[in-house]
């Protein structure tokens, strides 16, 4: 008899709720090493990363409480917040 393993499912925690949740529930947001901040939809480039739940109030709590920029040390812009709301908002619908 063969006994399948079940994979493990990659768990991060959001860093506004604080909540552990399955990696693809989340959105990762990276500093590279120049110092740059973006959105990474793919999970795997290279740098310092934080996650976000894929909610438009914990978006707009990071944006008001500067949670990423402490996350990240650097100054993440205004546009990086607008790419996580679109993003957002196309997986609500």
């Amino acid at each position: 008899m063969i006994v399948m393993k079940k994979r493990k499912v990659p768990e991060r925690k959001c860093i506004i709720t604080n909540e552990m949740k399955p990696k693809k529930d989340l959105i990762r947001i990276v500093r590279n090493k120049e110092g740059e901040v973006f959105v990474d939809p793919t999970g795997k480039k290279n740098g310092r990363g934080a996650y976000l739940s894929k909610d438009m109030d914990v978006i707009l709590e990071a944006k008001k409480s500067n949670a990423l920029s402490r996350h990240l040390n650097a100054e993440v812009d205004s546009a990086v917040y607008e790419e996580l709301k679109s993003l957002v908002d196309v997986n609500e619908k």
